[in-house]
């Protein structure tokens, strides 16, 4: 298969980017009558923004307990994500394993240069070398489509949001009414930015994990194998105990298979079903076949 340029995600993106850049605005405006200062408003966004766009890699990686792995101690999977980097003509990713039974994999960094792709141990114990090949190359399509890059920046104006949410009334308590009146405004206008922000970071996020399914084949020219991988991984999730999803709930976004399990998954999953993955993969692969 050769690679194909996704108008229909790329229009997504800048849709859903355009509708964030408004909500930008309407924020700022917002926030700037409550703390009457353009300037503290836009240190406030700028220093979120640069330590996000720095930090988010590492944190990531961090929250999932992964650390970066040298050839020599994982040379399989390094000659695997070398050779498919070469395919998708990217240069080759870090390459990080987390220790969780919880088979599954992501990818994080700011551009294609800075790329890393972790796997977890259970993935690596889980699939076959097809199976694995299709899931690296579904990260690499991320890698590919920049979804990191964007998801990140798409994703702090929910991260604000929430924040001024959660610790806005602890600066409600003073003596000044016209301040209090003021803060609470920033915190219901506040709300209303996290709940459309996170409608259309979803919107987007779902589509680019079809985009990605198509890319991982173009780079493989096997969609059957990461048909089979999704089956795989997503039987065991479902028998993986909740206690141990809900520790990296917070991943959602960057897992090759969301975890769906308990409360909090299903409000914050950011992919299509499996069951609808699977199915225009098989698509795919019939496709290729005639």
């Amino acid at each position: 298969m050769e690679w194909q340029s996704d108008w229909g995600l790329r229009g997504r993106m800048l849709l859903t980017m355009v509708l964030l850049g408004v909500l930008y605005v309407v924020f700022v405006a917002a926030l700037w009558t409550v703390f009457q200062s353009l300037f503290a408003v836009l240190l406030l966004f700028g220093g979120f923004t640069i330590a996000q766009f720095l930090f988010s890699d590492r944190l990531a990686l961090r929250s999932m307990g992964a650390s970066e792995v040298e050839p020599s101690e994982y040379p399989d999977l390094h000659q695997t994500i070398e050779r498919l980097s070469q395919q998708a003509d990217l240069p080759k990713p870090t390459v990080a394993v987390a220790d969780s039974k919880t088979p599954n994999a992501f990818a994080t960094g700011r551009s294609q240069d800075s790329a890393t792709v972790c796997v977890t141990t259970g993935l690596l114990a889980r699939l076959n070398d097809e199976e694995l090949e299709g899931v690296l190359a579904h990260e690499l399509a991320h890698v590919k489509n920049r979804d990191v890059m964007v998801m990140t920046i798409a994703s702090f104006l929910s991260t604000i949001a929430f924040l001024i949410v959660r610790w806005g009334w602890l600066f409600t308590g003073g003596n000044e009414r016209n301040g209090n009146v003021g803060m609470i405004g920033a915190i219901v206008v506040s709300i209303v930015v996290w709940v459309v922000s996170f409608l259309l970071i979803r919107a987007l996020s779902r589509y680019r994990e079809y985009s990605a399914d198509r890319g991982g084949a173009a780079i493989t020219g096997n969609p059957g194998a990461l048909a089979s991988a999704l089956v795989s991984i997503d039987n065991e999730m479902q028998a993986t105990p909740s206690d141990d999803l809900r520790e990296q709930a917070e991943m959602n976004a960057f897992f090759i298979i969301p975890i769906d399990k308990g409360f909090v998954g299903r409000i914050a999953s950011t992919h299509p079903p499996t069951e609808k993955r699977i199915e225009k993969l098989r698509d795919l692969e019939r496709e290729l076949e005639t």
